[in-house]
């Protein structure tokens, strides 16, 4: 085999090689879920306002679903004859 040839064949190989590693490497990150990024300080700030945010849209959907609730029992304490029940299917 002439010099030339031995270089390129080199060459390939270590290149081949460095492509495994490198796919090897993406993969085991991906398998272990990687190191969690670094989020910025004005990316946190914003998280904690929108947790605030939903927090506070749980409380006053809370009260409305109360309201809700003390609604239909003065209703059903108002008028306690039972609904109809509902017609059979008429079957031609």
């Amino acid at each position: 085999m002439d010099p030339k040839a031995a270089m390129v064949a080199i060459a390939a190989l270590g290149l081949v090689a460095y492509f495994i590693r490198t796919v090897a490497n993406l993969i085991g990150r991906k398998i272990d879920g990687g190191a969690p990024a670094r989020l910025g300080v004005e990316t946190e700030q914003r998280i904690v306002r929108i947790e605030q945010a939903v927090d506070a849209i749980a409380v006053e959907v809370e009260r409305i679903s109360e309201g809700q609730r003390f609604t239909n029992r003065l209703m059903a304490e108002r008028n306690p004859a039972p609904l109809p029940a509902p017609k059979a299917a008429v079957q031609s």
